[in-house]
């Protein structure tokens, strides 16, 4: 006899249009509220089949947090028995003959189904496991132009995992991309300038590999690639890119050797000409920014930023943008600026333009969000506001909690320890406790 575990959902509670909407967005805080006063199956009940603290549980379902891991929503999946295709996964071990006959699973029904429920399920929580469906286009004998274009919008398809996923989850994803091109170097013949463009390709692909390497806890890969993103822009004879991949060890360096990391973003800012493009400036002028605020050169930091600024307000209408600078704009800017402030120790500065940026952040950029709650929180800490530092403080570990990133726990340590010199304060207090728990 199959297990049945206690927390299994109605059947009928599951064709319910607010149960699916909630299923297919992963908003698993809808459904647990759901599933207590529809079916009467309590949060510790739900706690201890999903292996979640019982308070998170109910933190999720009065709307705080998301739940974005991929082994947690395959948890939970099993834990309330949803049907996979619910939730943008191949149906369940458990599920054979349960499906009532023309039940649309996440590999069999039309296309464009199949199509809408893995790609929601890829960008809504990040499933790696949903990306089967974004397949590689088929390698013709020899490549071509055009085949490296298909690659390219691939490639574009697949960075937008890193908005809701942490590096943790999309690090083998994007390696894979990394090694695919490599063979294609290595094993195919070319026309034209088409090498070129696939070396180009690949010094994107190991930057972005290298970015999921530094946010997933992998030092020494993030090194590896970064380098090899350089060497493969060399070869591209693409100074965007060859100035990005510097700027990437600048970010990476900051943290044991500051100099040498300001050097880098120096020389990343060097490769900018009358034609590069006005994001990409923008992007590496705030990487130059960061290395001086965090090296204590407030000059240097203003000087940066503004150039940044004045790159965006400059561009020329109608400009193409790479995809990987793409996402510069200037909200982006204003968080960078507030991050920079925080860091040179000026709260004044920092705390609105952090607040205006975050006010249009939403809760699926959870690892951005609760990265840049932390700065606000460090701010108000230093200008002395000390409920306030905690109450931003507190909303960081929910949105982090299940991002597979290291960098919002080794944002929140330091923020925490400051913090306890203030236990005196009920908020302090509070934020303290959830964090033990």
């Amino acid at each position: 006899m199959t297990y049945q575990p206690p927390t299994a959902l109605p059947r009928n509670l599951l064709d319910h249009d607010d149960v699916q909407r909630a299923l297919a967005t992963h908003d698993f805080g809808v459904v647990f509220r759901i599933a207590r006063e529809r079916a009467g199956i309590s949060h510790s009940r739900i706690a201890a089949e999903c292996d979640i603290k019982p308070e998170r549980v109910g933190t999720l379902s009065r709307g705080q947090g998301r739940i974005t891991s991929f082994e947690k929503i395959v948890q939970i999946a099993d834990a309330l028995r949803v049907p996979g295709h619910l939730v943008g996964l191949a149906p369940r071990p458990w599920e054979a003959g349960t499906a009532p006959a023309g039940t649309p699973h996440a590999e069999i029904g039309p296309p464009n189904m199949r199509r809408r429920t893995v790609l929601q399920a890829a960008t809504t929580a990040g499933l790696a496991a949903a990306l089967p469906a974004l397949h590689r286009p088929e390698a013709p004998t020899r490549i071509t132009d055009a085949h490296v274009d298909r690659l390219r919008e691939r490639t574009a398809r697949l960075r937008r995992l890193d908005d809701v996923l942490g590096g943790g989850d999309t690090y083998r994803v994007y390696l894979g991309e990394v090694q695919h091109t490599k063979r294609l170097l290595r094993q195919s013949s070319f026309t034209g300038g088409t090498r070129r463009q696939l070396t180009g390709l690949l010094a994107e692909h190991a930057q972005q590999a290298g970015w999921a390497a530094f946010d997933g806890g992998r030092p020494r890969e993030a090194v590896v690639l970064y380098e090899e993103s350089r060497t493969a822009a060399q070869d591209a004879q693409d100074a965007d890119l060859y100035g990005n991949s510097l700027a990437f060890l600048a970010y990476k360096t900051i943290s044991d050797d500051r100099r040498t990391a300001v050097t880098f973003a120096q020389d990343s800012c060097a490769t900018i000409t009358a034609r590069t493009p006005s994001t990409v400036q923008a992007l590496l002028y705030e990487r130059l920014a960061w290395a001086c605020a965090v090296d204590g050169q407030a000059v240097g930091t203003e000087r940066a930023l503004t150039a940044a600024r004045q790159a965006l307000e400059e561009a020329p209408d109608g400009e193409p943008q790479p995809d990987w600078s793409a996402w510069v704009d200037h909200t982006e800017l204003d968080i960078m600026t507030g991050r920079c402030w925080t860091e040179l120790r000026r709260p004044l500065r920092a705390v609105p333009v952090l607040t205006a940026a975050l006010s249009g952040f939403t809760d699926d950029h959870a690892r951005d969000k609760a990265l840049y709650l932390s700065w606000l929180a460090d701010a108000y800490l230093t200008a002395g506001e000390v409920e306030a530092a905690a109450v931003t403080t507190g909303r960081a570990p929910q949105l982090a909690t299940g991002v597979a990133s290291i960098r919002p726990r080794q944002r929140l340590i330091p923020l925490l320890d400051r913090l306890r010199g203030h236990a005196d304060s009920s908020e302090v207090r509070q934020v303290l406790e959830q964090a033990q728990a």
